[in-house]
């Protein structure tokens, strides 16, 4: 994807198709995104829309960093387009629009008014990246990972709503649901590390945090040459059990979410936290084999997704 950066004069409004703008947003979502894509499609079409400009944005600022094209920039450069992207996003929030996926998230953003700050987060969490390829503990991991994907919890609860109830239930019962959120982008960020280690050593990057190397006597040596021991098994399984926790801890608020978005997001939920059942089922070989939940799984878990929605 090329990404742009903020040009003086906004292009005008008017020329400008927003029908076409949130296609060409749904269409990059079922590219790269394919579970969470499966997921959008079970939510009203004003939900499902936003949530679509919103997955685009992040994806952009991704690209920053890790698309081809970036991967062969000077981190001077990197840097450099860090910093035009964040005043990019900052007149997004006042209305600029420069092409059609800017339009459809200005769009988004007044029919879902929300802070500007997750999105200046995400964007510090890219420059994370630039500056860091290890992290010595999981304190570090998770700030990064709040960063790049506990952001998203926050950028779509205002589209996701809440049920009625939440707010006359008592207090001792509401949990955070905003916390939920964060926890959420963080399972799934963990579940994306675990699930890419292979492709993240061949670019000089391990995020599996160092004190659990050591902990688990499996050296940076090891990682790189692809060792699978049973070192190598209890340092993932340690993992595995964290990334599910993360999962657990967004369930309170997941069931709280307005009922036009709690099957959608809980198939979601269940169906990323299924690649930690295949990366086990592989027998934690992440350096030669993809792990990722097949189609015909994805189709069957819906029914039981939907029904875990209703239970709240």
């Amino acid at each position: 994807m090329t990404v742009l950066v903020a040009s003086p004069t906004a292009t005008p409004r008017s020329s400008l198709n927003l029908d076409q703008a949130y296609e060409a947003c749904r269409q990059e979502t079922a590219q790269w995104a394919k579970t969470f894509y499966l997921g959008t499609l079970l939510m009203p079409p004003a939900k499902r829309r936003a949530i679509w400009a919103i997955y685009v944005w992040c994806r952009r600022t991704d690209e920053l960093m890790d698309s081809p094209q970036a991967q062969a920039l000077p981190g001077a450069c990197l840097a450099e387009r860090l910093d035009l992207w964040e005043v990019r996003t900052r007149s997004l929030f006042n209305g600029h629009v420069d092409d059609s996926l800017d339009l459809a998230m200005v769009d988004t953003l007044e029919r879902f008014p929300q802070p500007l700050q997750p999105y200046l987060d995400m964007i510090e969490g890219q420059r994370m990246d630039l500056l860091r390829h290890r992290y010595a503990s999981f304190q570090d991991l998770e700030l990064y990972c709040y960063r790049v994907a506990g952001t998203v919890g926050l950028m779509t609860q205002e589209v996701m709503g809440l049920d009625p109830a939440y707010t006359s239930a008592p207090w001792s019962e509401r949990p955070d649901t905003s916390n939920a959120a964060v926890a959420l982008g963080i399972a799934n960020q963990l579940t994306n590390i675990l699930r890419d280690v292979g492709e993240d050593r061949s670019r000089g990057r391990i995020y599996l945090p160092q004190e659990d190397l050591v902990r688990f006597n499996y050296s940076e040596a090891d990682l790189m040459a692809g060792t699978i021991n049973d070192n190598w098994r209890a340092l993932m399984a340690f993992q595995l059990l964290r990334a599910r926790q993360w999962f657990s801890r967004s369930e309170a608020g997941v069931r709280w979410l307005a009922a036009d978005a709690r099957w959608p997001v809980w198939a979601s939920l269940r169906l990323y936290r299924g690649i930690l059942a295949v990366i086990e089922r592989h027998d934690y070989d992440v350096f030669n084999r993809r792990a990722f939940v097949p189609r015909g799984f994805k189709l069957l878990d819906l029914p039981f997704s939907y029904l875990i929605a209703q239970l709240r």
